[in-house]
């Protein structure tokens, strides 16, 4: 598993991303998208060191953000997303979310996890 980045909850992704500006140098944002599957509205921006922050706002983080939880999941990118999501629940974790393409990451597979590490999204490796 290799990290990939960071999701942020928030119930307003344009204030999030003010926020996240004044605090990192962004050398990217990425265009706000809709996605529904996911149900979300989504948004990713990349800092000048690389880091990578992905804002969520919709339905799955409702609760989240009502509570005052913003960080929402760290993600890992996997070359074989299956046997991990196989190895993890082997492990004791419980899929959250089925495996299904996500539009944020042109269509490449994700799984929701809830593990020992807490909430984790697994992004299969572009082929």
């Amino acid at each position: 598993m290799k990290f990939h980045h960071i999701g942020i909850a928030c119930d307003n992704i344009e204030e999030a991303q003010e926020y996240v500006k004044a605090l990192f140098d962004v050398k990217e944002v990425q265009e706000k998208i809709y996605d529904p599957l996911q149900e979300a509205y989504l948004c990713m921006m990349t800092t000048t060191d690389h880091l990578r922050i992905e804002l969520i706002q919709g339905k799955p983080v409702l609760r989240l953000v009502k509570r005052g939880q913003y960080l929402y999941h760290t993600c890992y990118e996997v070359s074989d997303l299956d046997a991990m999501i196989e190895k993890l629940c082997q492990m004791g974790s419980i899929v959250v979310s089925e495996a299904k393409e996500a539009v944020l990451f042109d269509n490449r597979r994700v799984a929701f996890l809830s593990s020992q590490l807490g909430l984790i999204e697994l992004l299969e490796v572009k082929v």
